[in-house]
This record gives structure tokens, C-alpha cells and sequence, in this order.
């Protein structure tokens, strides 16, 4: 591969570095061929591109070239067919920008794509007739069809050959602009008697490596007599024409001039051109030769055409000239706005000259159209600077605060200096990005805030709220109770904030009797680094609650002794008997007391003072009124709900102190035996109970122990030697033993089959001991030993009953019991 590097670079007025690089490849390229080592050439380190999000930016190029940042290289990312891409065009290059980013940088990047021998020279036509008359002179031109090769330079059409070559000869015409015109001249008179059709084969040859042809087959039928070919007054015409014409514009009319008479001077006009797509912009009328728009002519596409016109008689002869047509440019393109590169989010504390977007301008139209100026709305903290000739950089040129406007929409306007002028427009958004710059700031300088004493912790008391006028972390506002005391307590233990919405909940329950009020500061404290914060003071005022009955101060309730208040026989209406003095601690309207008198012994005889709470008579006392008077006094409070205590005062309507003991002390002896009969009873039933429990636990405890014991004997393999302390009492015999007896039990492995040998007093009694015991032994008169049979009927009976006496025994003594109290 031949590669060509060029490399221009030089200091833009904003920073960024513009440079170019040219290289040469040939076309057909598989995928992923190397263009080039870009980051060598540009003299820029491969981490560069990395960091940099290197990126091919291009307009018109398509997408043929991809770069790889790792290896810092330019490949081939599709194939590329010159022909689709330039057509005829030479030289065929690719036009493309490297674009970096942090600090922003661009690069211009050329690819010339060299053509190889990939296409045949073909013909339009397979097949092409002529109508020749047999009084054809010697020399006569027939032009033929030219044949089209895609390739360029060496690659193109490079020869005709024509076979058979009897009654013609090839020759070929070079034109100005590097093509052949092909006619077909006659060496030969025809003879229309002797052949009146002749077939011949034109080959196109190019010149590339290895060599490629295309081949048109000639049909020429010989007609008599018509000795004169048509005659165009030029050889070449101009005419000029606007882009944008409407369809149907004539752009000119050819004339050719035919010296014979009758059907041989009828002259038919055509376009012969092949290579591109005149016929379908331009047709001319066969007739009158014509020549008018059928298409659309844009000046961008292409500035001029060149329409290769035939005209023809009906004898088949020829002649040929050509149309050169102008295209005249007007303004009918707007300058197009590109982003190479932008930012969409920038730091609100950005340095002045901050590089934010990247544009590139391009007009299509030429001369004045095409030029194109660019400007920004006002009153916005940017600036536009131009860079070359059609970029331009959108720079910051004073500070920014996202608190004053967090979003800009800056609207980019190009225009040309056409006539009229043509504009477009684009809009960017570009988002402020916050910093750390304010403190949050509470809504109050100080709160104060009630809660009613009793609560329940935990309770919601109210919240302090602070705003941040930053943005997302930097305006998180978190909140912080500071370290202070109360009465020397920490204000944590009365009050906690909880640190994401600033609710300042109850850590205890308030008592409105112990502490009225108190104050704490809470702090406020954003997300940013570093963190401001800010303070407020908060004031907590308790209210009281109805929480506090009535206490009853006289008279004074006595468990063990009867206070009682004489009223004399004698006593008049409105005699005060005593007064009920009772406080309440609680305040305002909670403490406010009311006395009345819920029962009594004769409700006519007393009344209780609703405010004072004294007591008086309210009629005569006489001698039929009982002398043992008993008064109950509710004492209420004004609160919601209202509490109440109440008090029994007794009083004894009697002129002598002996008459009011005697009837006072056989009230307190009832009182007494009622209350002490209540405490025996239950005492009784507690006892009761405790003992079956106790009896049934000990009684199973017992006999599983046994069972086991048994069942270690029974499986066990070894002999039991038992040793039996002295002087063991036998309970079913004549009395106390009076030797010392040592018994030995010699036991087999299988030992229901053993015989037990030991001494006996005449009798076939079976010993049987507790290993753990030193008490009675006692004497079953049976035929097996207990250890043979664990689980009798008789020791199963015994457990019966132990568990029935068990279960009687304490029931029958708690009956006991309560008969003899009652």
C-alpha cells in the first residue's frame, strides 16, 4: 500500500489544536485494513484517545472508516467502491474530523481512494441498428454508441476494435474534456443485391491489469438512395439556466439541415449521452430539436452538463454535436448547523472562556450565498469565537450561579448574505452543575412549639425545616439536635430530631408538675464537601393535663382505727358537723374542686357546701335519728375528663362520748372478723393446693426411679453382691433381727434360670432392698422375685393407691380445715 501523511497543525484563540493528515488507499479494502497509525502521525499517545473519547466525526463521508482508540489506528470499517462513492470524480477522497475532548481538540483527517480495474467497459445497448443506403459514398461516418467503464486513469476505456472490418473501418475522435467520440466509416460501397444485412461486433478495451472488454452487437440494413447526411449548423451550443427551473423550462433548441428531398430529409434529434444521467434532466423533441427541463437542476449537484445530441435521417445517416449547459446559483440553501462536540452539563463554577460546544457551519450555495455569519441570543453568560473559516466554539465569558439559572437554552443563529438572506437556527440546552455554595437556611429564626404532658414517647412534637438553595447532595439537608443540658439532664435524654426530616419527637413522657418548659438548638447541616450548616433555637412549652385526681388532706382514712364526728342532739339547722379539705395538684381550671354528697345514712338530715366542702345539718336533730351516721363525699375537679376521690366521714349523733363508743366498736369487730375470715379462707385453699402438687411430683419421681433400678438389674450381666447395714426390722415378723446378716445373691447372665442360695430362718421369704435405703425389709410371700418381673400387677396396684391417698389425703385435710375456721 502507498500511504501519504500530511500533517498541518497550529493554536487556536480558544485552546483547542486543529491539524490534518492525509492518506491513500485503494479501493475494495477488506474490513479492518489499516489506513493509518493516526495517533503517530498526529504526534498525540494512544491513552490520549481514551481519555480523550476520540471520535470520527463526518458530514458527507458515510461511515467507511472506524477508529480504534486502544491501538490508536484509522481501518477500513466497510468496503468502499469508488465508482458509488466519486463516480467520475477525481481525485476520490474521504473528508472526515478527529475530535477529542477534556481539553476539546479536532483534527481534520483526508482518505484519497485510488481506483483499481474492477469494472468492464459495457455498451447502453446490446444491439445497435442502422439503415444504411447502398449509394453510401466512400468515407461516410456512422457514429456509434460509446462504451462506459466505471474505472478512472489507466483503468478506463482504453480502445474499439471492430470486426469484421469488410465494408467499415473504425475511427476514433478525441473531445476537449478527455473523451472518444466512435464512427463507424465506409471503406467499402455497399451493395444492397448482393448483402442486404451486415452484422458486426464493436469491443471495448481498457487498459488496466488484468484487461477487461465489453462487446455491442452492429445490425446494418442496406436501403437505396440517400446520399445526404444531416448537418448541424454548430458543433458545439451554450446555453444557461437557473437552478430550480420549473420542469418544462427550454434550455435550447439544436437545428440540422438534411440536403435531400422527401422521407430521406426528415431529420429525427436525439441524446446519446450514456455516462450519466442527462436523459433523465433533459429531453429534446424529435422533431423540432427542442431541448427542455424534465428534472430538477440544483447548482450544488452539479454546475454544468454537457448533452451529446444526434440527429438522423430516414436513410440512417448521421451527424452529431454537443450542448454545453451553465447552471446560474441562487440562494436556496441555509447554512446548516453542525455539533461536532458539546458539553450538556458545565460547572457553575467554570474558569471564563470555558470551551462548551463545538460548531461547525457549511452553505452549500457559492460566492455571496454562501456566506455565513453566526451570533447568539443576548444577555447570556456566553460568547461565540471563530475559530477557521466555518467553526465556531461556544465559550462562557462571565461567571456562572445555578441558583440564578440553573438551565440555559442558547439559541445558535446563522445566516448567509444572500438575496434574500437564509437562516437557521439550533438550540442547545446546556444544564448548570451545582457547587457547595449555600448554607441551609431555617424557615424561622427560632420555634416554639406545645405538647401536652403524658405523652407517649416517641410522640411527634413538630418540625423544623431548613431549605438549601443547592441542588441535589449539596441541598440534602440533615439535622443535628446539639449537645446542651436541662437541669443539668442532656436534652437528648428529653428530645431526639430525627436527621432526615427534621421531626422532633418526645424521648420521655412530660410531666407538667416537674418541668413547665425548656430550650435546645438544632442544627442544620447540607450534603456538600465540605458540609455548611446553620442553627436555630426551639423552645418546648409543656401543657397540662388533667392527670392528677383530687388528694383528700381531712378528714384523714385510717385502715386500723374508725375516726368519727360528734353532732350533739341539741345541733340546730345549718350546724357545721366538719369540713372536707382536699388540693389537687394539677392547674388552672384542672384544679378547680367541687364537693358533693354521693351517700348517706338520712340524706335529709346533711348537705356537703359545693365549693367549701362543709358539712352541715339541714334540719333539726332528733331523738329518733340513728347515732351512727355514715357520709360518703365525692370531691370532683373541673377537668376533661373530671377526676373525682371520695372520702367517708362518720358521724355520731349523740350528747355522750360512752353511747357513741359502744355503737362505733361492734362496727369495727364485724368489720374486723369479716376481714380476717377472707385472708384464712384464702390461705387454706393455697395450702391445699401446694400439698397435692407436692404429694403427685414426689409420688411419680419415685416410682420411675424404682422402675429403673429394676430394669439396670434386670439387663445387667455382672453379679450383685448387695451389702445390708445390721439389724434390719422385719415388719411382718416376730420383731427386730438380733445378728448381723450378710446375704450374697449370685446371679448368671441369664438370670430368670439362676438359683439364689442364702441362709433362711425355716421360711421361703424373698429379701427384697433398696441398695439406697438402711430401713424395714419387707416380706412377699410369692413364688417369683420382684427382679424377675419389674412391672407386677401387685407393684402397679400399689402405685394405684399411693397416687389415690395422694390425691384424698390433702383434699380431705383442706375440707378439714375450712369447716373448723368457718
Amino acid at each position: 500500500m502507498t500511504r501519504q501523511v500530511l500533517l498541518y497543525m497550529y493554536l487556536l484563540s480558544v485552546g483547542s489544536v486543529l491539524g490534518q493528515v492525509s492518506y491513500t488507499i485503494p479501493e475494495e479494502m477488506a474490513k479492518g485494513f489499516l489506513v493509518g497509525n493516526i495517533a503517530h502521525d498526529l504526534g498525540l499517545q494512544t491513552k490520549r484517545l481514551a481519555s480523550g473519547k476520540a471520535r470520527i466525526y463526518t458530514r458527507e463521508s458515510g461511515d467507511y472508516i472506524e477508529l480504534n482508540r486502544e491501538r490508536g489506528v484509522l481501518l477500513v470499517k466497510e468496503r468502499i467502491d469508488r465508482e458509488a462513492l466519486c463516480r467520475q470524480t477525481t481525485p476520490c477522497a474521504l473528508h472526515f474530523q478527529i475530535i477529542l475532548e477534556n481539553p476539546m481538540e479536532f483534527y481534520t483527517v483526508t482518505v484519497q481512494i485510488t481506483d483499481i480495474n474492477d469494472n468492464a467497459p459495457t455498451f447502453e445497448k446490446s444491439e445497435m441498428k442502422f439503415k444504411i443506403s447502398e449509394s453510401a459514398i466512400t468515407g461516410a461516418k456512422f457514429v456509434l454508441e460509446r462504451a462506459v467503464d466505471l474505472d478512472v486513469g489507466i483503468n478506463d476505456l482504453k480502445s474499439y476494435e471492430l470486426k469484421p472490418t469488410d465494408n467499415f473501418v473504425l475511427k476514433l475522435h478525441n473531445n476537449a474534456d478527455g473523451n472518444k467520440n466512435v464512427e463507424m466509416v465506409l471503406q467499402k460501397p455497399l451493395d444492397r443485391e448482393k448483402q442486404e444485412q451486415i452484422s458486426l461486433v464493436l469491443t471495448a478495451v481498457d487498459g488496466g491489469e488484468p484487461q477487461m472488454s465489453g462487446t455491442m452487437l452492429i445490425v446494418i440494413t442496406v436501403l437505396d438512395v440517400n446520399d445526404n447526411a444531416p448537418v448541424f449548423t454548430q458543433s458545439t451550443y451554450k446555453a444557461t439556466v437557473t437552478e430550480n427551473s420549473p420542469k418544462g423550462t427550454v434550455v435550447a433548441t439544436v437545428t440540422a439541415s438534411d440536403a435531400d428531398q422527401g422521407s430521406n430529409s426528415k431529420i429525427t434529434y436525439s441524446i446519446t449521452n450514456t455516462l450519466d444521467d442527462i436523459r433523465k434532466v433533459f429531453e429534446i423533441n424529435e422533431e423540432n430539436g427542442e431541448i427542455s427541463l424534465i428534472g430538477n437542476i440544483d447548482f450544488e449537484e452539479s454546475r454544468h452538463y454537457q448533452i451529446n445530441l444526434l440527429a438522423s435521417d430516414e436513410g440512417g445517416l448521421t451527424d452529431s454535436c454537443k450542448l454545453i449547459v451553465d447552471v446560474q446559483d441562487v440562494n436556496d440553501n441555509k447554512p446548516e448547523i453542525n455539533i461536532m462536540s458539546k458539553s450538556n452539563v458545565i460547572s457553575e463554577d467554570a474558569k471564563l472562556n470555558t470551551v462548551v460546544t463545538m460548531i461547525n457551519i457549511e452553505d452549500r450555495d457559492s460566492g455571496e450565498n454562501g456566506k455565513v455569519q453566526c451570533f447568539i441570543s443576548e444577555n447570556m453568560p456566553f460568547t461565540l469565537k471563530t475559530s477557521t473559516a466555518n467553526f465556531y466554539s461556544l465559550v462562557t465569558d462571565s461567571e456562572l450561579d445555578r441558583e440564578t439559572a440553573s438551565e440555559y437554552n442558547i439559541t445558535v443563529t446563522c445566516s448567509d448574505e444572500g438575496v434574500p438572506s437564509l437562516s437557521s437556527s439550533v438550540t442547545l440546552t446546556l444544564q448548570i452543575s451545582d457547587v457547595n455554595d449555600n448554607a441551609p437556611v431555617f424557615e424561622r429564626s427560632s420555634y416554639e412549639a406545645y405538647i401536652v404532658e403524658n405523652n407517649t414517647p416517641g410522640l411527634s412534637i413538630f418540625t423544623v425545616k431548613a431549605r438549601d438553595a443547592d441542588w441535589n447532595q449539596n441541598a440534602r439537608v440533615s439535622y443535628i439536635l446539639e449537645d446542651s443540658s436541662v437541669n443539668g439532664v442532656p436534652v437528648s435524654s428529653y428530645v431526639s430530631v430525627s436527621a432526615d426530616s427534621g421531626v422532633i419527637h418526645a424521648v420521655r413522657s412530660f410531666d407538667y408538675e416537674q418541668i413547665k418548659d425548656f430550650q435546645f438548638r438544632v442544627k442544620a447541616q447540607d450534603g456538600g464537601s465540605p458540609p455548611l450548616s446553620s442553627n436555630v433555637s426551639v423552645k418546648i412549652l409543656i401543657q397540662d393535663q388533667n392527670d392528677n385526681p383530687p388528694q383528700v388532706l381531712y378528714p384523714v382514712q385510717t385502715g386500723g382505727s374508725l375516726v368519727a364526728e360528734m353532732v350533739p342532739r341539741s345541733a340546730d339547722v345549718g350546724y357545721l358537723v366538719t369540713k372536707v379539705v382536699a388540693v389537687d395538684v394539677d392547674s388552672g381550671q384542672n384544679a378547680w374542686l367541687s364537693y358533693k354528697l354521693q351517700k348517706a345514712t338520712d340524706r335529709a338530715l346533711f348537705e356537703v357546701g359545693l365549693q367549701n366542702g362543709e358539712i352541715r345539718t339541714i334540719r333539726q336533730v332528733t331523738d329518733k335519728d340513728a347515732v351512727k351516721q355514715r357520709l360518703t363525699v365525692i370531691v370532683e375537679d373541673n377537668g376533661q375528663p373530671s377526676r373525682s376521690a371520695t372520702v367517708i366521714v362518720n358521724v355520731a349523733v349523740a350528747d355522750s362520748f360512752p353511747e357513741v363508743l359502744s355503737e362505733f366498736t361492734d362496727f369495727t369487730h364485724d368489720k374486723e372478723y369479716n376481714d380476717n375470715l377472707t385472708f384464712y379462707l384464702v390461705l387454706a385453699l393455697a395450702v391445699v393446693s401446694f400439698l397435692f402438687i407436692t404429694c403427685l411430683v414426689v409420688i411419680i419421681s419415685v416410682k420411675i426411679y424404682r422402675w429403673r433400678q429394676s430394669r439396670i438389674l434386670y439387663h445387667s450381666s455382672l453379679p450383685v453382691i448387695p451389702y445390708y447395714p445390721p439389724r434390719y426390722s422385719d415388719t411382718l415378723g416376730t420383731g427386730t433381727l438380733q445378728h448381723v446378716y450378710n446375704y450374697e445373691v449370685c446371679r448368671t447372665t441369664d438370670s430368670r434360670k439362676s438359683d439364689c442360695k442364702f441362709g433362711r430362718a425355716g421360711s421361703q421369704n424373698v429379701l427384697i432392698m433398696d441398695p439406697s435405703s438402711t430401713g424395714t425389709m419387707q416380706r412377699i410371700q410369692s413364688e417369683k422375685s420382684i427382679l424377675d418381673e419389674p412391672d407386677s400387677p401387685l407393684e402397679v396396684s400399689q402405685m394405684v393407691k399411693l397416687g389415690l391417698c395422694a390425691v384424698i389425703f390433702p383434699s380431705v385435710f383442706g375440707c378439714i380445715i375450712l369447716i373448723v375456721i368457718c
